[in-house]
């Protein structure tokens, strides 16, 4: 009698080394992977532009490598739930084998497809129901959960995949990757993703190995936006292309590597922080910020175009948001700048900057995204309070941004270091660029005063 197959479902965690999920399938017998694009369960949160172009290619790349191990990928659209089900009808599997996940609405999936689910731990170092405080809770301060974590440290090794994947006696339908239509044509606005960017597992793992020379001077080399300091592995990471862990360990024949190391607990501490708040990216995290009084209006809604589209006449602001559109990516110091310029000098509520980012960024993590952009407002639960305000001008220049401002606000490329991060100010703006849409001082009075309102 021919074994029942087992199904693979593949969500973000597109890869095969360290696949907890796809070595127990594997183990069950003949393997049936699938991925599903649901655009009906993530409700308001469905994948953004940026993210579906990133996925098309990597799934490209995943279903290669299947091939290789003698498998393929099906491909299906719709509710997961639904459409996981009639697979199961269609094929005979009984089984669905899954990396746990903390989305609420894959948590949600995850419950309701109840025991023939079987979830695996492999997008963490340490599973987040794990990491607690005394009381059982889940931490909401990041030094604490830094420090509740290294219990649970170092995560175990990753695994190595199957040399071969059994095939079902009978294959599903599957979907073709085309007619799902992820990548822009009118217009394509990818031409900078195609430039900079190649999704699949084989490059995750050539940028681990490559980053491994640099993480000694990550601590320093992050914040220069004009230099190659960053790993440029969080969408790979984000799509599971590769696991933390096996980031984590290929770090352990190195220097002192600590700040890269917490920037790998961030993103776990961010899911945990959405599993104990799950609409954290729709609410303050500090129930006093639902009475700030952010702009509105047509005046606001100028402005926050202007901040979208680069053309708020600060240059670090500016080749920030650029950079974001055409490459689906944004330098992690300039986030922090771009964002707090939204939230205090333009008193724009963070959620218009979180959506924005959700859209454009092809690293979105829906907790990461979500305290991020909490922790520079000052409205989250672990955040800089809403008083310390960011000044994109002289953090411009501490951080020698020029070369960064020369390649993406090309208006200014023949300023020199000492005027480019404030033409205005300098009095050699081009005609060509825009004025300030707002004085730094006036900004930040106009915060002050909207938290003076706020606290009554």
């Amino acid at each position: 009698m021919t074994a029942s197959p087992t199904i693979l479902w593949f969500r973000q965690d597109l890869r095969l080394h360290d696949q907890p999920a796809l070595l127990a399938a594997a183990n069950d017998g003949p393997v049936i992977p699938v991925y599903i694009l649901d655009d009906e369960t993530p409700g308001d949160w469905r994948m953004g532009a940026a993210q579906r172009w990133w996925l098309h290619h990597s799934l490209t790349s995943l279903a290669k490598d299947l091939k290789d191990l003698g498998s393929r990928l099906i491909l299906r659209r719709g509710p997961a739930v639904a459409t996981l089900r009639g697979l199961m009808e269609e094929t005979g599997a009984t089984t669905i084998h899954a990396i746990r996940h903390y989305e609420p609405w894959w948590r949600a999936a995850e419950e309701e497809l109840g025991d023939c689910l079987c979830l695996q731990d492999g997008n963490h170092l340490a599973r987040p129901e794990l990491v607690t405080t005394g009381s059982g809770k889940p931490f909401r301060i990041y030094s604490a959960f830094w420090k509740g974590l290294q219990d649970h440290l170092p995560p175990e090794h990753p695994l190595d995949p199957p040399e071969a994947l059994t095939a079902p006696a009978h294959w599903p339908k599957a979907e073709k990757l085309a007619d799902w239509s992820l990548l822009p044509t009118k217009p394509d606005w990818s031409k900078g993703f195609d430039a900079d960017w190649v999704p699949g597992e084989a490059t995750a793992r050539e940028r681990m190995a490559d980053f491994d020379d640099k993480a000694v001077a990550y601590d320093t080399a992050r914040n220069m936006p004009s230099e190659e300091g960053s790993s440029r592995l969080s969408p790979h990471l984000h799509f599971g292309e590769v696991s933390v862990r096996a980031v984590w360990h290929s770090l352990n024949r190195r220097g002192d590597t600590e700040t890269f190391r917490k920037e790998l607990a961030w993103r776990d501490f961010t899911d945990g922080v959405v599993m104990a708040l799950p609409d954290y990216a729709d609410r303050n995290g500090r129930e006093a910020f639902d009475t700030l009084p952010w702009r509105t209006g047509a005046e606001a809604k100028a402005d926050l175009k202007a901040w979208q589209t680069g053309r708020t006449g600060y240059p670090i602001v500016d080749a920030g948001m650029r950079q974001l559109w055409a490459t689906g990516w944004m330098h992690n110091r300039v986030r922090m700048i771009t964002a707090s310029f939204l939230i205090k000098h333009l008193l724009i509520d963070w959620r218009e900057g979180e959506r924005w980012f959700w859209d454009c960024l092809i690293d979105a993590d829906y907790g990461n995204n979500a305290v991020n952009w909490q922790w520079v407002a000052g409205t989250g639960i672990d955040s800089n309070m809403f008083g310390r305000i960011m000044a994109p001008l002289s953090q411009s220049e501490k951080f020698e941004a020029g070369d960064y401002i020369r390649e993406w606000v090309p208006e200014l490329r023949d300023l020199s270091d000492g005027v480019i991060h404030d033409p205005d100010e300098a009095g050699c703006r081009p005609k060509s660029y825009p004025a300030k849409i707002i004085g730094h001082r006036e900004g930040r009075e106009r915060a002050l005063a909207a938290a003076k309102k706020m606290r009554g």
